[in-house]
């Protein structure tokens, strides 16, 4: 009879973990590689303050990432940046913590500039020579904003970050979004469109022009000759921020000003500079207190579970001591539970023998009658005592309350928010105010406040 070679099994016990099967395509890859050499172009380049360097290298059909420690990276004559052509002396790796592929580089060296970086150096080089960037063209920035235009895909960070600080800092800044990609082939169209509509539109007195962080080709339509010609051209003061502070665009050259954030630019637009730098540096200090609180406070764990720290053979000899000792006591208590047991059943037993059911049932329904009754005439009795106690809090309430002060022609005067006004220098000539008589209210606005006549 035909079987299946394969048929369903429990889950094997030699099953690897997901950090075993890293851990092994790790050593497969460093032992199938040794060092090798790798050309390509720089991308996504950042430095984090341990020192060591993280990058991408890429050509136009591919691409991997890199890093490169401290104690390599120290040892080189240039500072490389997004757009460099670059060789680097590596070793094929794979970070196990998240099974990604990369090069661990040991060495790198010039190779050349990119094709983009050189494209943009050319453009920037026309442009400057055209005086696009020449500081006489540039526009002041309005004193106040009275209402901010931002040119930017309505999805991205970019968006986000600009509403969050002008909330924080202003919330009744106008904005006018004029949505736009700000990535791939149409993205340079759509802005220069975005750009003619605001000029036209004339509501907004300051434009943002700009998205959020990303590699050299995620900003490229912001080193676009168009987009350029249409900053330039701008009737509206425009305030370029494109990317994070280390990056740089076209469009920051030709623009009025230029934000190293999305953020910083609607700081750079909204009042109350020094508001937040007194904050700024007030959160500053608190912050560096607790650190040092902290750090203080580990260090002094850390001396305390120093102290505490056993040899493990002494703990798990105590542990099985500990465990003999309650396991006696829990065979004890057993015992003693089980003796209990005996003795309350044999009770129980003979209650039940001396007890007649037919007698229990007929004195419990007498005691539940009593208690009916009982219950019946408490509560006739609190409802009365209820009664004749709401009236008399009613009559008391009605010789107290404001509405029969009012019904004597007196007047309350409030606030818009219903806050009660019970001082004349709390309003200035201008304020809304509301009074509220024995029937109606009056809205008013204050033309005078006037003192009391001193005796």
């Amino acid at each position: 009879m035909y079987q299946d070679s394969y048929s369903p099994q429990p889950a094997s016990r030699h099953a690897l973990s997901v950090s075993d099967l890293n851990r092994q395509a790790r050593n497969l890859l460093e032992r199938s590689f040794l060092t090798i050499e790798v050309q390509g172009e720089l991308s996504n380049f950042v430095r984090p303050s341990s020192g060591h360097w993280y990058f991408t290298l890429k050509d136009s059909k591919a691409q991997v990432r890199c890093a490169m420690f401290k104690n390599r990276s120290m040892g080189l004559r240039f500072q490389p940046k997004n757009g460099d052509q670059v060789v680097v002396r590596a070793k094929v790796s794979l970070y196990e913590g998240r099974g990604d592929y990369q090069l661990i580089c040991e060495h790198m060296a010039e190779s050349g500039t990119g094709q983009l970086q050189q494209a943009f150096e050319q453009l920037k080089y026309q442009l400057q020579q055209e005086g696009l960037f020449d500081p006489t063209h540039k526009q002041s920035l309005p004193s106040h904003a009275r209402h901010i235009g931002v040119i930017t895909s309505p999805t991205g960070a970019a968006v986000h970050d600009i509403l969050t600080v002008l909330k924080r800092r202003f919330p009744g800044l106008p904005v006018t979004l004029y949505a736009t990609a700000v990535q791939g082939a149409d993205a340079a169209p759509q802005i220069c469109r975005a750009i003619d509509q605001a000029n036209r539109h004339g509501v907004a007195d300051v434009l943002i022009v700009g998205r959020g962080g990303g590699s050299l080709e995620d900003l490229w339509p912001f080193n676009e000759e168009s987009v350029a010609r249409a900053i330039f051209n701008s009737q509206l003061p425009i305030v370029s921020a494109v990317g994070h502070e280390v990056d740089v665009s076209i469009a920051d050259f030709v623009a009025d000003l230029r934000a190293a954030t999305p953020s910083a630019a609607a700081e750079l637009l909204s009042p109350d500079q020094a508001a937040l730098r007194a904050r700024l540096y007030q959160l500053q200090t608190r912050l560096q207190r607790q650190m040092n609180l902290r750090i203080a406070q580990g260090r002094h764990q850390i001396g305390a579970l120093r102290a505490r720290l056993r040899h493990p053979g002494d703990k798990l000899r105590e542990r099985a001591q500990r465990l003999d000792e309650l396991e006696l006591r829990l065979k004890q208590a057993i015992s003693r539970k089980l003796s209990n047991y005996h003795l309350q059943l044999d009770v129980l037993d003979k209650r039940l023998a001396l007890s007649a059911p037919q007698k229990q049932i007929d004195r419990q329904r007498a005691l539940i009658d009593n208690l009916h009754h009982r219950l019946q005439r408490q509560m006739q009795n609190r409802l009365q005592t209820g009664r004749l106690r709401l009236a008399a809090a009613a009559g008391k309430l009605n010789t107290v309350s404001p509405l029969a002060t009012l019904e004597r022609g007196y007047a309350i005067v409030q606030q818009p928010d219903g806050t009660v006004v019970r001082n004349a220098s709390e309003l200035q000539p201008g304020a809304e105010i509301i009074t509220r008589l024995h029937r109606g209210r009056i809205r008013s606005t204050v033309t005078e406040t006037l003192k009391d006549i001193e005796p």
